[in-house]
């Protein structure tokens, strides 16, 4: 990554703490975005090998809730930016609204992808969208993957939302970053269903005072508690970590 953005590198990742309107939409390359930093994808990445190279090797780096940040805080004295996935996305889409541009939405179900579609005519009338739902399954076959790169590259996006399920659009988005015709690959995951309204959208306001996290296992309590064991082996990690009896990780990428 370009020394001209800031970052923070903390427990072996490398984060964005940086203004959003530093990234350019154009460019050579496709890029990847992954909103994707939080104590549960943490623990999932130490579990997951491949996982935790996808985030090492992610053009920008996102925070994915703020609780991330508590890490670099206590053991470096740092904040880190908040960028979360609806800031992300707000910023990108309006900017794209400016340019007259192209998005196109790859996940989800084809219902949830026509109401978000909807809306964006409403909020966004100069973006052109296009849409497509991949099928709903564990692992995507190669036909999957060439089906889905072959709508995106036939629309040429310049930017891709991916929503699909941590970690499957994140090594998704890298794995086939070279073959995409796009400036940007975003993985947003639940902002589809937050943007279309298939599910209650979290108020901006606890978003900015770092409590969003409380309403969100008001909202989905289901969600803390499939993802309770990863959420106490991070912290559990970040108390080793704070008393100097676990080696910090350091990012090789």
């Amino acid at each position: 990554m370009s020394a001209e953005f800031k970052t923070v590198s903390i427990l072996g990742f490398k984060v964005f703490s940086d203004e959003l309107i530093k990234i350019p939409v154009e460019g050579e390359k496709c890029r990847v975005i992954n909103c994707s930093i939080s104590p549960n994808n943490y623990s999932i990445a130490f579990k997951d090998k491949k996982f935790k190279e996808v985030l090492q090797k992610t053009d920008f780096l996102m925070l994915d809730g703020v609780y991330f940040a508590l890490a670099s805080i206590l053991l470096l004295g740092k904040n880190i930016k908040k960028n979360q996935g609806p800031d992300v996305y707000q910023h990108f889409i309006s900017r794209l609204n400016q340019t007259s541009g192209k998005a196109f939405f790859l996940g989800s179900s084809k219902e949830v992808l026509q109401k978000i579609e909807e809306r964006i005519k409403k909020d966004y009338p100069r973006i052109t969208v296009g849409t497509y739902s991949p099928p709903f399954k564990k692992e995507f076959t190669e036909t999957d993957n060439l089906e889905m790169i072959r709508e995106i590259n036939n629309f040429e996006p310049n930017i891709l939302f991916v929503g699909m399920t941590a970690p499957k659009q994140e090594k998704w988005s890298l794995q086939h970053r070279e073959k995409i015709n796009s400036n940007l690959i975003i993985s947003i995951g639940n902002v589809f269903d937050w943007y279309a309204g298939t599910q209650k959208a979290i108020h901006p306001f606890f978003f900015k005072i770092r409590m969003a996290w409380l309403v969100r296992i008001l909202l989905r309590p289901e969600i803390f508690k499939r993802n309770i064991g990863n959420q106490m082996l991070f912290f559990w990690h970040l108390f080793l970590m704070v008393l100097r009896i676990k080696k910090i990780p350091v990012n090789m990428f």
